[in-house]
């Protein structure tokens, strides 16, 4: 991925609808004739269509392309270049929705989420790139990690696709390993994100309390959150040695003891 300059080729917006309130509403009230098209609609995802993602079509709104490019806080999504028909195009977008991992789960993958293709796309090679993009030619977004945007540092992604030689994209494509634990980051630096803006905390301090906790074998979620609380009210207060054996809430609890009654 790269902060390459902006490159006038992108026909399409696929609106990350859920993260862009305000951008609907300047497309109902100042762009009504633009074609858009529910990506949810006809899939599994149908029940909440209105809040998934919708495919805009720029190629006769020169000035909704421009806006899109000089706002893109506002117009939270991925822009596309592609030669292939609006059917085509629908058509693999739609087949991007749904993954799997593992012998038996399948997942919604929310790659038109800016944060999310930030993740997910790392991970991927020249030949995982050819045959995720697969009709499109260029891929452009305004965003980054979750760490990123804690500390202001986002900026314009751009990928090309290599358009190597390969299977095309399947039916509940199977993840890799690499794209997994992207993902799994993903989830985690979104979490520790959130605690950030409810805690007033900075994010690098957070981000070592949550390293702290895995380390501790805090991988369950309450159980985590039940550690970053407690590091919070004890942010120098030196670990006790943890008796072996225990259950990951035993643990947390005999810190906890220890802590308080250090205090007492």
């Amino acid at each position: 991925m790269s902060g390459a300059p902006f490159t006038p080729q992108t026909q399409w917006l696929l609106l990350d609808g859920a993260d862009a309130q305000q951008a609907l509403t300047t497309l109902r009230q100042g762009f009504a004739a633009v074609h858009c098209t529910r990506l949810f609609e006809g899939t599994e995802f149908q029940a909440v269509s209105e809040l998934g993602p919708l495919l805009v079509d720029l190629h006769e709104c020169p000035a909704l392309a421009a806006l899109c490019h000089r706002d893109p806080q506002t117009w939270r999504g991925l822009l596309i270049a592609s030669d292939a028909s609006w059917q085509i195009l629908l058509s693999h977008l739609r087949r991007m929705l749904t993954v799997s991992f593992g012998l038996n789960h399948r997942a919604l993958l929310g790659y038109y989420n800016r944060q999310t293709a930030s993740y997910f796309f790392d991970a991927c090679d020249a030949a995982d790139l050819s045959r995720w993009l697969g009709p499109i030619q260029l891929l452009r977004w305004f965003g980054g990690t979750w760490a990123d945007l804690a500390i202001g540092s986002e900026g314009w992604q751009q990928l090309r696709n290599p358009q190597w030689a390969v299977e095309p994209l399947s039916v509940d494509e199977s993840l890799t390993r690499r794209q997994r634990e992207r993902l799994q980051n993903c989830l985690l630096e979104q979490h520790i994100w959130r605690w950030c803006q409810s805690m007033g905390t900075d994010y690098a301090r957070m981000a070592s309390h949550v390293q702290e906790g895995l380390s501790l074998g805090f991988s369950d979620r309450a159980v985590l959150d039940g550690w970053l609380w407690l590091r919070l009210q004890h942010p120098r207060t030196q670990l006790p040695d943890v008796p072996g054996g225990l259950s990951q809430q035993a643990r947390l609890d005999h810190v906890r003891r220890h802590w308080q009654n250090d205090q007492s």
